[in-house]
C-alpha cells in the first residue's frame, strides 16, 4: 500500500474551516488506498503571537524556554485536526515529536534532526489510521523539547517522508507553488512547474520562504520529490525533483531576496594564520550561522574581517565578538543593519556565460550599489542596501525575463566553463 505525507502550513490550518477541509483532503486520499501522515504547523499568526507574548515577559528570553513555549502551537493543530478526521468518520491519532522519538541535537531554537523512531507510526498506518505528526518540533535524547527554526514544519515532512519510504511528499500552503520570485514583491513572478533541489537549496538559502533549506537537503540526500501546492485548490504545483540535463538549458530559474542581514565588522587584526580560524571558531561555538566573509589587509600587516549573519543574530553574534578582545587587544568591531541581498538562481549558469554581467547592468542602470559579491556553481548574490531590495529583486528578474511566459531556453554558449570567473 502507498503511502503519502501531506504538510499543511499555518495559512492552511489558520481556523476551524480550514482544518476541516485539510481533513476532508486526507481523507479523500485515504479513501484511494493509500496510507496518510499528516505534519501540521501551528494555526494562522499562534507562532508570531507566542513570540509577541514571550518579549513582552522577557527582554532576552531563555531558549529553552522558548521551544518550550513554541511547540505548543503545533499541539492545539494536531489534536483538533484528530477530531476532525474522527468527527468525519475516519480514525485518526495524533503524536507530538516525543511520543515518536522525533530525536534532535540540543540546539535550542534551530535544532538539527538526529534521528525519527517510524515504528509506531507504520503501526497506525497499518492499521487504518490517519497520523497526524506536530511539524517543526524534536525532542532531545534528555526529553528537552526543541524546534527546528522557522519553516521547521517542512523539515518534518521530509523527514517523515523519507523515513516512511513514502511514494508522495506534498507540502501544502497557501500559494499555487514556487514562483520564480515572491509574488507579493514581483508581480509578474510565475510559477514554475519544476525545480531542481540545488535550485530550490539555493533559493531557500538565500531568502525564498517556502522551503526550509534543511528540508531541501533532506529532499536531496534520499531522493524524496516534493510537491508543493495550494489547499485551496487542486492545481498541479511545482515539483522539486533531481536534476536533468534539459535543466541546464535554462540560464536563471528564479531570484530571491534576503531583507534582514547585518554586517560586523573586526577591524586591526593580525595578519597571520589562525586568527580567522578562531574568530568563526567562538562564532560556530554559540551556534550562529554566518551569511558572506569577507577579509582584506592592509600593507601595515593588519587584517580586518567582515560577515553577514541574520539580523535576529546580531546581539548574540556581538556579544561572541566582545569576548573575543581577550585574544585580540587591539581589536576593534562595528556593525550595520540595513543590508539585503538579491541572488539569482540557475543550474544553466554552470554551461552559459555572461550571467553575472547582466545582473551587475540591470543594477548598476538603476544606481543601485553593490557592496559585496558572492557566488557559487548555480548562484550569483549581491550585498545592497536594504531600502532597495525590493527594488532590485524586481529589475534582476526582469533582465533574465523570468516574468514573461514560458522560461526562455538558452542554447550554450561556448565551451563549458571551468571555474566560476566566467559567469
Amino acid at each position: 500500500m502507498s503511502i503519502v505525507v501531506m504538510k499543511f502550513g499555518g495559512s492552511s490550518v489558520a481556523d476551524a474551516d480550514k482544518i476541516r477541509a485539510a481533513a476532508r483532503r486526507a481523507i479523500a486520499a485515504h479513501e484511494k488506498g493509500q496510507q496518510v501522515a499528516m505534519v501540521v504547523s501551528a494555526m494562522g499568526d499562534t507562532t508570531d503571537d507566542l513570540e509577541k507574548l514571550a518579549y513582552q515577559v522577557a527582554a532576552n528570553p531563555d531558549k529553552r524556554e522558548w521551544d518550550q513555549l513554541m511547540v505548543t502551537g503545533e499541539q492545539v493543530t494536531i489534536s483538533l485536526m484528530a477530531m476532525a478526521l474522527r468527527d468525519l468518520g475516519v480514525p485518526a491519532i495524533s503524536f507530538t515529536a516525543d511520543q515518536i522519538g522525533m530525536v534532535t541535537d540540543g540546539v535550542h531554537t534551530k535544532a538539527r534532526l538526529l534521528r525519527i523512531n517510524a515504528r509506531r507510526i507504520r503501526r497506525e498506518l497499518d492499521e487504518g489510521k490517519i497520523v497526524i505528526i506536530a511539524g517543526f518540533q524534536g525532542v532531545t535524547a534528555n526529553g528537552d523539547m526543541t524546534t527546528l527554526g522557522r519553516g521547521g514544519s517542512n523539515v518534518t515532512l521530509v523527514a517523515i517522508a523519507a523515513a516512511l519510504k513514502a511514494q508522495q511528499c506534498e507540502n501544502y500552503t497557501d500559494v499555487d507553488g514556487v514562483y520564480t520570485a515572491d509574488p507579493r514583491i514581483v508581480p509578474t513572478a510565475r510559477k514554475l512547474a519544476s525545480i531542481s533541489y540545488d535550485e530550490m537549496l539555493e533559493l531557500a538559502s538565500l531568502g525564498a520562504n517556502v522551503l526550509h533549506n534543511r528540508a531541501v537537503e533532506f529532499a536531496k540526500k534520499y531522493r524524496v520529490p516534493i510537491h508543493v501546492r495550494n489547499s485551496q485548490n487542486e492545481n498541479q504545483g511545482t515539483l522539486i525533483v533531481a536534476e536533468t540535463a534539459a535543466m541546464e538549458n535554462i540560464v536563471v530559474r528564479g531570484a530571491a531576496l534576503k531583507d534582514k542581514l547585518a554586517r560586523i565588522t573586526l577591524r586591526h587584526l593580525p595578519d597571520r594564520p589562525g586568527v580567522v580560524a578562531r574568530i568563526f571558531h567562538v562564532i560556530a561555538e554559540a551556534d550562529i550561522v554566518v551569511d558572506d566573509i569577507l577579509q582584506t589587509v592592509n600593507p601595515a600587516g593588519r587584517a580586518t574581517v567582515s560577515f553577514t549573519i541574520d539580523l535576529r543574530e546580531l546581539n548574540d553574534a556581538l556579544t561572541v565578538c566582545e569576548r573575543l578582545k581577550n585574544d585580540f587587544t587591539d581589536l576593534e568591531i562595528s556593525h550595520v543593519t540595513d543590508l539585503a541581498k538579491v541572488s539569482v538562481v540557475g543550474v544553466g549558469m554552470r554551461v552559459h556565460t555572461g550571467v553575472a554581467e547582466r545582473m551587475f547592468k540591470a543594477l548598476a542602470d538603476a544606481k543601485i550599489n553593490i557592496e559585496n559579491i558572492t557566488t557559487s556553481e548555480i548562484k550569483i548574490s549581491c550585498i545592497i542596501d536594504r531600502e532597495q531590495g525590493p527594488e532590485a529583486l524586481r529589475l534582476v528578474h526582469d533582465a533574465f525575463d523570468l516574468g514573461t511566459g514560458p522560461l526562455k531556453e538558452t542554447r550554450k554558449r561556448g565551451k563549458k566553463r571551468a571555474g566560476r570567473a566566467s559567469k
